[in-house]
């Protein structure tokens, strides 16, 4: 090793993936050891680090250039000593010129002050928080305002961001490429308008608002009403998901639908309020869309806009059909409840998506209209390679048992199907038709029977769901 130049000893060193296999490399002797605290730019701590600030610091001056922190609390006791403080952000920004992103999960001890210091790292473009709820509103704007490069920014579980001046400082930066708010309880879809022009280079959005606390809560029709009706660009949007989210015609985030001209991947969680005509619009202005998932409310789940109820039909099926020839991935899912809906997608329109589109992944949860005649269609299906099928009770063992014909599947999930036995499962018994086969929960279906129907099987029996 003595003899082999710097920089091959590097680029050696760069093809070591894992975090455990450099540091064993690093102990092999002086030279090497030397280098590494060079090279490594990333670095995940959390509950070892005792006592925290000091250690940290430790670690910040053998990695002189660390690039990506992450600092997760997860799991974290009192017994395993005190937490990273506001002083340990003084530390990263003091000790890490190169930091370009940051994770902080669970840091509890962390306040606005120690976001404050982080302003100072002009580098810095990708900010994840994740449960600090000591931060808010306050400490996000301090940091944008000193991190102006910023281009990913997530907020999960941060209960009092409750301040929006953050959102109109870098919505005049124009620089977020990637947003991320989950959970955040006061932070509103009609807050999301104040981004103002960087929806123009925005290209990943997740918005997903507390399900059980907005329902808990009044939430009435005047407050959807205050929203801004604006006419929003989003030329650069490719992911749109959103969850719990109500959707207003011309108001807030229905702003988005029917703009996206480029959007590859859109994921609808029970959101209430959408219509065929957003369908229909997303799909005539996004001939790029990959992959859509619909999460669907049931007639009787809808505790909002009840003048207004989702309708949801094969029209906006016949719409995604018609305009998105590149769709690949397709998710419907009724939400859980004791009565489905019966007003939304038909089999027909299901099957009438599939035969249009290069459907390769297809995942029904608790469709009921999907049946063994549904089964039967899919052996057209040329692009079909996964099919997952969640509590689809009108499927029995001579529907499965068409499987065998499908031309390219390779991938089957069964969950939570009550229809089908070990007697569906048997002709693919040795065939090696499919490469893999996950059955979890499903009652008449035994360990015994998913035996040899694929060249690699998962089984999992936790019945309690029944009860």
């Amino acid at each position: 090793m003595d003899d082999l130049p710097d920089q091959l000893v590097w680029d050696i060193l760069s093809r070591v993936k894992k975090t455990v296999d450099k540091n064993s490399a690093s102990l092999a002797c002086k030279r090497i050891y030397e280098l590494d605290n060079e090279q490594r730019q990333s670095m995940r701590v959390g509950c070892g680090l005792d006592p925290a600030n000091q250690a940290l610091a430790s670690l910040c001056n053998r990695f002189p250039n660390l690039a990506k922190v992450e600092i997760t609390y997860a799991g974290w006791m009192s017994k395993l000593g005190k937490q990273l403080d506001d002083q340990g952000l003084v530390i990263l920004a003091n000790n890490c010129p190169s930091l370009t992103d940051l994770t902080l999960s669970y840091c509890t001890f962390i306040t606005d002050v120690g976001l404050r210091h982080l302003a100072s790292c002009s580098k810095l473009s990708a900010l994840k928080l994740n449960f600090t709820p000591r931060i808010t509103g306050c400490g996000i704007l301090s940091l944008v305002v000193g991190c102006k490069n910023l281009t990913i920014l997530h907020l999960i579980r941060c209960l009092n961001v409750t301040s929006v001046e953050w959102l109109e400082y870098i919505g005049k930066l124009e620089t977020l490429e990637d947003l991320s708010i989950k959970n955040c309880r006061a932070l509103g879809e009609g807050d999301l308008i104040k981004l103002g022009s960087s929806w123009r280079k925005l290209k990943r959005l997740q918005f997903e608002v507390d399900a059980n606390y907005r329902y808990m809560k009044v939430y009435d029709r005047l407050a959807v009403d205050r929203w801004q009706k604006q006419w929003i660009p989003c030329e650069s949007m490719l992911e749109l998901s959103l969850v719990n989210c109500i959707i207003s015609p011309g108001r807030g985030l229905a702003c988005t639908l029917g703009k996206c001209k480029n959007l590859e991947k859109i994921h609808l969680d029970m959101c209430v309020g959408v219509r065929d005509c957003d369908i229909i619009g997303l799909a005539k202005k996004s001939s790029n869309l990959r992959s859509i998932s619909l999460r669907v409310p049931s007639d009787f789940s809808l505790p909002l806009l009840m003048n207004n109820p989702l309708r949801l039909t094969d029209e906006s099926l016949k719409a995604l059909a018609l305009n998105c020839s590149m769709l690949e991935s397709v998710r419907i899912s009724f939400s859980d409840g004791e009565f489905p809906s019966f007003s939304s997608f038909t089999q027909n329109g299901i099957l009438n998506l599939i035969q249009m589109c290069p459907i390769r992944e297809l995942a029904l949860d608790h469709v009921y209209s999907f049946n063994d005649v549904g089964m039967e269609a899919l052996c057209s299906a040329h692009y079909l390679e996964t099919l997952e099928l969640v509590r689809c009770q009108e499927i029995s063992d001579e529907g499965l048992q068409l499987v065998g014909q499908f031309p390219r599947l390779c991938i089957l999930r069964l969950k939570k199907c009550l229809g089908v036995t070990d007697d569906g499962l048997y002709p693919l018994s040795g065939t090696d038709k499919l490469d893999f086969l996950a059955v979890e929960d499903c009652p008449q279906i035994s360990e015994r029977g998913v035996q040899g129907a694929a060249r690699s099987v998962s089984f999992r029996q936790d019945l309690s769901w029944m009860y």
